[in-house]
């Protein structure tokens, strides 16, 4: 996950403080003390700092405080809603929404070198993959090769593209590449601007000229993360001389100043959309920031999970891994057939992060060779096991000395590594099936049940009402499952 050093660093404050005998003013000064310079380490404003710091205290005044309230939930509530507030641009009712079926002009804008052809890529790949047909347009007439770059893109995400090596007007170009899509019945038309090595008269000029001439029905800026506090400056620029309705940060994979990018660019009040989280089509997520500031504080993000595990899983095999799991079946053949599953999800410490309460061992953060190695030696291990093996829910059975020690020698691993397989099993065991245990499947969702975690916003409505406590607990209230519905419903 991106920022996770930062994450992990408030996570740590957070629990030293759990672990005190008693919370007091000492100890609450000493946490917020560790949370402002972790905030300062990921290069966030020291204002920005001060003020966060300030309105926790205001929130969680322990004088006032009434005798028998769980103080750690208190000061954990504030520091997650001021993180949220930190981060938020407060705009969220003023994000464009795409139209399906309808002609959407989106017009990417940005400086050279911030990942501006990658990320228009990305964004075109997201939404095909939401039902969208898009295509891109190639009006960067600046740079050496960016046509030829957009079209290697392209053809990787699937997608039509449109350029030329002889028109250097860019407004040409784009007015050419936009009219021509929407007569193709393209819902979704991505133009690609120039960008310069710095702002200059000329590229807000260019861009001025391809706007008036394709009208975009949204502007993206997209902006180089790594950059840090001089974040705000730039967006300030961009807003002020073009209409931008949103950004999106690139290059935060891991980069310390992350914190600081996302907090400049909410202070502009400009909405971040999407986050670029690598290099490859498919690293590239929807920013929000509650969720977000929850998957930094390790506490997951089960939408997305879902959303990440929907793309990967064939559709007809989606029912039956709910049914089992919910009916507390999740076997070895199960976690095997996820291992294969999660090694098509893109980096692990990304995808194990929106799993509340993971454990880190297996998938330990700015590990990820490491982290696929590891997966496929415990897959080489399952791979000796019998059937009757790896359709096993009990840990006992797996455990025994005899089959432990034939499973080493049957697969040429070290004992230590199978015990290594048995305890992450028994953990993974236990997130899935404490999430859905309980759960009575409806008897209509048995048989016919969507085969699109993305289309079951009916069906989960009826289990809300059997959910037990302890999972609504887990995945964040009941609140937070509404959430999950209603995200569910907005994307089918």
């Amino acid at each position: 996950m991106v920022l996770a050093e930062l994450g992990s660093k408030i996570s740590r404050a957070l629990q030293q403080m759990s672990n005190a005998t008693l919370i007091d003013e000492a100890v609450l000064n000493a946490c917020l003390k560790e949370i402002g310079n972790a905030l300062m380490q990921a290069d966030v404003k020291v204002d920005l700092v001060i003020g966060l710091r300030g309105n926790i205290k205001k929130r969680v005044n322990m004088e006032e405080m009434a005798a028998g309230l769980n103080k750690r939930k208190i000061i954990e509530k504030a520091v997650f809603d001021e993180l949220c507030g930190l981060l938020d641009a407060g705009t969220e009712g003023a994000k464009f929404s795409l139209k399906k079926g309808k002609p959407n002009v989106v017009m990417f804008v940005g400086l050279q070198g911030s990942g501006k052809t990658t990320t228009c890529t990305k964004y075109a790949y997201h939404y095909k993959k939401e039902g969208y047909k898009p295509a891109l347009v190639c009006a960067d007439t600046f740079r050496a090769g960016a046509f030829d770059q957009l079209k290697q893109n392209a053809t990787k995400a699937g997608c039509p593209f449109y350029g030329s090596y002889t028109v250097t007007d860019p407004a040409t170009i784009a007015k050419q590449g936009v009219d021509r899509f929407k007569e193709d019945g393209r819902d979704l038309v991505i133009v690609d601007t120039s960008g310069r090595h710095k702002q200059e008269a000329a590229l807000f000029e260019e861009m001025r000229e391809v706007s008036e001439a394709v009208r975009p029905d949204l502007i993206i800026f997209v902006m180089d993360g790594s950059i840090g506090q001089a974040a705000y400056d730039q967006a300030k620029a961009f807003k002020d001389m073009v209409e931008v309705g949103a950004v999106i940060l690139t290059k935060l994979d891991g980069h310390a100043k992350g914190g600081g990018a996302l907090s400049a660019v909410s202070a502009t009040k400009s909405p971040v959309i999407f986050i670029g989280t690598g290099e490859h089509i498919d690293e590239f997520e929807e920013f929000e920031t509650k969720r977000f500031v929850s998957r930094l504080l390790g506490k997951g993000d089960w939408e997305s999970f879902i959303n990440k595990i929907s793309d990967v899983i064939p559709e007809d095999k989606q029912p039956e891994l709910l049914e089992n799991i919910a009916k507390g079946q999740f076997s070895m053949r199960i976690l095997y057939d996820q291992f294969q599953n999660i090694l098509k999800m893109g980096p692990m410490s990304q995808v194990m992060s929106m799993i509340p309460g993971f454990s880190n061992a297996i998938f330990p953060k700015g590990h990820d060779k490491d982290s696929q190695s590891k997966i496929k030696r415990y897959m080489t291990i399952m791979d000796s096991m019998t059937a009757k093996e790896l359709d096993e829910t009990n840990i006992k059975e797996l455990s025994k000395p005899a089959r432990l020690e034939r499973l080493a020698r049957g697969s040429g691993r070290h004992k230590l590594e199978v015990e290594g397989l048995l305890e992450e099993y028994r953990r993974l065991s236990k997130v899935f099936s404490s999430a859905l245990k309980g759960m009575k499947i409806p008897k209509n969702m048995k048989g016919d049940m969507p085969v699109n975690p993305r289309k079951m916003q009916e069906q989960l409505q009826q289990m809300s009402k059997v959910l037990p406590s302890s999972v609504l607990k887990q995945i964040g209230g009941v609140n937070a499952l509404q959430g999950l519905m209603k995200t569910m419903g907005e994307k089918r």
